[in-house]
């Protein structure tokens, strides 16, 4: 069966068919498209519709296919004689030329169903399948069943058998004839190449075409009756889409009388219910438009005053109220009044007018700015307040944001005027100061000795202070302004969006209309509900607005025009009022267009305004420094001036980031150069000094003063601090021969009591300067690895010999240097905790520093007392390699050897502690020990008790006695036992 481009086969199965048992739920029916079909008999007449139903039928009205018009019968249609040959393609072929075969988009919603998805099934159901042949071999099918299927077997292999008759090749899905193997295989040209000149050859390929001709009609035969036999079988089907659609003619017949019906009604409710009020609405709209002629013409001549007004407002300088007009009629002019021909050039004038009111701000904030900041500093009162909060406004109403720019370029004229001031007032009180000799204020100023110049430096920091507190004054006025529009800007968008959401109800009813007609003058019933609700109470109206105007006073001739129009243009946009901090009611209005964003980048700069302030006078501080350092002055400077200069830079600045909360780095920089160079000048004067003394040290006991012995006992208590000069007693101390610390007597040189001293001024100035403590401690490792290595160069290197003219370098010499290297060594710990407690945590990698110096002093003090002991040893080994074992008792070199040990004694016994003189006689002692075993196996004298080893004895207990007298020795272990080789 076959249906046309435009049919739609609907399939309405009923509970009779057989094909079609379950009914589907109508709400849950999803129509899918069907491919429309052409007709298999196009060029047909289709014959008269009105022949079938008599009512109107909306098919048969719009030329739609039904299955009224088919005429023939499946066969007929597949044998069609007017087409010119057959095509291969099966829907051609069935549904004829006009069939389009087109692509079907895959669906969205399926998904891609490939032969993995059936995999897991066919893995399950193989093994039931050879379960399943198993028991058909094993039980065979009853003889009733076999009897029941017999005919329906029967008839599929009839079927089966007739299908078999034609040829594979005709049922291959990929046939086609356009491939030379598949033509040749279904039309044999081997029957027609014959030549045509021989009669019996022609004949013969003509029954053998004919011959092939018939086959082909059996094959299609067979197609055909298999193909009609499947019809058949869904007959019902067919018959039931007919009957469907008898019915839907019926119901479209109906629905055509209803809508006939209720346009009727329709036009009938229209002619007597409507036109009047239609009419009352036409004559409303004609109203309505009367009073906003009117209303515009009064609109007109407020209008007409502007510019008077204008120029009235900007002689009293009000800004504010000469731009809020200029907005509120240029507002009126583009609204209300727009394509006025009258008023074409007022627009331009007043953009012009409002330009100038522009440039008399900027002049007028300039003339403010400077005033402001040029007037006597000891004025601690905001200048004219008022005014001041009148241009910020005029200038936020105009946008222009750049107004602080010129207060900065104010700022810095004044901060250079301010150092001036300062330095000419100054001046002049100098009389010893020729200002007509030398001209030049930088040069007078450098002149100028330390305490006046600090006495100069500090009332400039005063007047910077006072500076910046005025600025700060006026920030804070403009900043609050700033937030006081921020404010209402917040609070007008709250307003707006509450009336938004009160009248969005009220609208969202009046536009629930679904047809409007035109009535008069393009205006709609809709639009006239719509004016109507918006004329409600509580929003206000045009004419609402000039029947105000009319009431007004200033309507009266008695009232002048100026005001009239300043007090009816200004009513729009005055919306509220608030006091600002200096008492003046500026009007926000809604001309105010700034953003949030705009306001809280104003207020950001108003911030960095009073950071450039800052930065603005310590950059001036830092010039007028660099001017007084230009001739080395201030590295000329001794600690407690730089002491007294770095608190007052400290004190400045700490003041400045009190007010202006920014940590100003300029004058620290500058202060920390120059004191980079003080550092440089303050060590390299010390270390100098420190390379003088102990070029000119002699090694020899110093005296230890009163003061350095006070200046050891003030730092007991683990602080470095240096005491202070007390005034002069009547009656001074003696100076002691030992330096007292800690319980400890220490026998020192005078260049180690300098060095102690000079160690403490790198510690005060510490405290002092805080920002050089890195610098300090970096020259102070440097100083004390400097005193190491010379001290080691003049009494180890025996440099002393030359330097000074000693004769020798003495064991004493060498045991005072050991004990000032000891007493450095003392104190360096607390050095390091002075150091530490001053330095950031990411700095204490260098106090690595200590840990090094502290290691070589120690082996520095481990090489003297090396040396020591390689002085007796050198002597022992000379003095016993000459020891025969004869009379008299004790022998020479015994004598020599004990002489020897009570001189080296004495000389270190009052400079060495007790426990290192001990350990290093004990180290004496073992030297001795060796050398004396090693000449007695030369001698070959043996512990067998003869003569020899009985004066061996006698010499050996002289010794012990000898070194056992010395003072400090008495418990020594001499035992000398152990010189004697084992008996064999």
């Amino acid at each position: 069966m076959a249906s046309s481009h435009s049919s739609s086969p609907v399939v309405r199965p009923s509970s009779s068919d057989g094909k079609f048992k379950k009914e589907m739920d109508p709400s849950k029916k999803s129509f899918k498209a069907v491919r429309s079909l052409p007709d298999v008999c196009p060029k047909e007449p289709t014959g008269d519709s009105s022949s079938l139903c008599d009512s109107p039928s909306v098919v048969a009205d719009q030329h739609r296919w039904t299955v009224y018009h088919s005429k023939v019968n499946l066969p007929a249609a597949l044998n069609d004689p007017r087409l010119s040959k057959r095509e291969s393609d099966f829907f051609t072929k069935t549904w004829g030329l006009d069939f389009m075969e087109t692509e079907v988009m895959p669906s969205f919603y399926l998904p891609l169903i490939t032969k993995d998805h059936f995999a897991p099934y066919l893995q399950d159901m193989t093994l039931r399948q050879k379960i399943h042949e198993k028991c058909k071999k094993i039980c065979p099918l009853k003889d009733g069943l076999n009897q029941t299927l017999a005919p329906i077997v029967h008839n599929h292999d009839r079927s089966r058998t007739d299908l078999d008759q034609v040829p594979k090749i005709f049922l291959k899905s990929d046939f086609a004839l356009e491939d030379p193997l598949t033509f040749s295989t279904v039309l044999p040209w081997s029957h027609f190449s014959g030549q045509h000149g021989a009669s019996g050859k022609g004949t013969r390929d003509g029954a053998s075409s004919r011959l092939l001709q018939e086959k082909l009609t059996h094959y299609l035969d067979v197609v055909e009756v298999n193909i009609a036999h499947q019809i058949s079988l869904r007959s019902d089907a067919f018959f039931h889409a007919m009957t469907s659609q008898h019915e839907l003619q019926d119901y479209l017949t109906k629905t055509s009388q209803a809508v006939k019906m209720l346009r009727d009604k329709i036009a009938q409710i229209d002619k007597v219910m409507c036109e009047g009020s239609l009419q009352i609405l036409r004559l409303a709209v004609t109203r309505n438009n009367c009073v906003k002629m009117y209303n515009k013409l009064k609109l007109m001549a407020t209008v007409h005053q502007t510019q008077p007004t204008v120029q009235l407002l900007l002689s009293t300088s009000e800004f504010v109220g000469a731009l809020d007009l200029i907005a509120t009629t240029q507002e009126v002019l583009q609204q209300e009044l727009q394509g006025i021909h009258s008023f074409r050039h007022l627009g331009s004038q007043l953009c012009e007018l409002e330009r100038l009111i522009d440039k008399m701000m900027i002049a007028d904030f300039s003339t403010y700015a400077h005033s402001d900041l040029n007037r006597p500093l000891e004025d601690d009162q905001l200048l004219e307040e008022e005014r001041l909060v009148s241009l910020v406004f005029g200038l936020l109403r105009q946008r222009k944001l750049d107004f602080l720019d010129i207060y900065h370029e104010e700022m810095i004229a004044a901060a250079k005027n301010i150092i001036k001031q300062c330095v000419v007032e100054t001046i002049a009180q100098m009389e010893e100061i020729d200002t007509e000799v030398v001209l030049k204020l930088a040069d007078q100023m450098r002149m100028l000795n330390f305490p006046q110049w600090l006495d100069l430096l500090k009332n400039i920091f005063a007047s910077f202070i006072n500076f910046l507190k005025r600025v700060k004054g006026t920030v804070s006025t403009i900043r609050n302004v700033v937030f006081l529009v921020l404010d209402k800007s917040r609070e007008k968008c709250r307003e707006l969006e509450l009336v938004s959401s009160q009248k969005t109800p009220v609208l969202g009813h009046t536009l629930d209309t679904e047809v409007a007609y035109l009535t008069h003058e393009g205006m709609f019933i809709s639009d006239a509900y719509n004016e109507r609700e918006l004329s409600s109470p509580g929003v206000e109206t045009e004419s609402q607005r000039t029947d105000y105007q009319s009431s007004d006073p200033c309507g009266s001739d008695s009232t002048s025009e100026a005001e009239c129009a300043t007090d009816s243009s200004s009513s729009k946009e005055q919306t509220s009022s608030s006091a600002t901090p200096g008492g003046l009611d500026i009007l926000v209005g809604d001309d105010l267009q700034l953003t949030d964003l705009e306001l809280g980048r104003v207020a950001n700069n108003l911030q960095e305004l009073l950071y450039s302030a800052s930065d603005i006078c310590h950059d001036r501080c830092v010039k007028f420094l660099m001017a007084r350092a230009k001739d080395g002055f201030l590295e000329k400077l001794n600690s407690s001036e730089f002491v007294a200069l770095s608190r007052t830079v400290e004190t400045f600045v700490q003041e400045t980031e009190r007010i202006c909360s920014r940590r100003s780095m300029s004058l620290r920089g500058a202060l920390q150069s120059q004191a980079n160079k003080f550092v440089n000048r303050f060590h390299e004067e010390r270390k100098t000094k420190l390379g003088l003394l102990l070029d000119n040290e002699r090694w020899k006991q110093a005296e230890v003063p009163a003061e350095f012995q006070d200046l050891v006992n003030s730092i007991e208590d683990g602080v470095i601090t240096l005491p202070e000069k007390k005034a002069t007693v009547p009656q001074e101390r003696k100076p002691a021969d030992f330096l007292f610390v800690d319980g400890q007597k220490y026998a020192v040189v005078g260049t180690v009591l300098l060095l102690i001293r000079i160690i403490f001024e790198y510690c005060q100035c510490v405290d002092d300067i805080p920002s050089i403590t890195t610098d300090m401690l970096t020259r102070l490792s440097d100083l004390l690895k400097h005193f190491n290595s010379r001290s080691c160069q003049l009494v180890l290197g025996a440099g002393a010999l030359q330097v000074v003219g000693l004769k020798t370098i003495t064991t004493k010499n060498l045991a005072l240097a050991s004990r000032c290297l000891q007493l450095i060594v003392h104190y360096i710990p607390k050095i390091r905790l002075h150091f530490e407690s001053r330095l950031q945590p990411k700095q204490y990698n260098m106090l690595r520093h200590f840990d090094h110096i502290t290691k070589d002093y120690n082996d520095h003090i481990s090489e003297i007392l090396a040396k020591l002991v390689a002085i007796m040893d050198s002597l022992c080994d000379k003095t016993l390699s000459k020891y025969e074992v004869k009379a008299p008792v004790p022998s020479a070199c015994f004598r020599n050897v004990c002489k020897q040990t009570a001189k080296m004694h004495e000389a270190i016994h009052d400079v060495l502690p007790a426990e290192q003189t001990q350990m290093l006689f004990l180290r004496i002692n073992s030297s001795f020990k060796i050398h004396l075993k090693r000449q007695l196996i030369r001698l070959n004298v043996v512990n067998d008790g003869g003569p020899l080893h009985g004066l061996v004895t006698s010499d050996l207990a002289f010794y012990t006695g000898n070194i056992q007298a010395l003072k400090g020795l008495e418990n020594l272990d001499v035992n000398m036992i152990e010189i004697w080789e084992p008996k064999r």
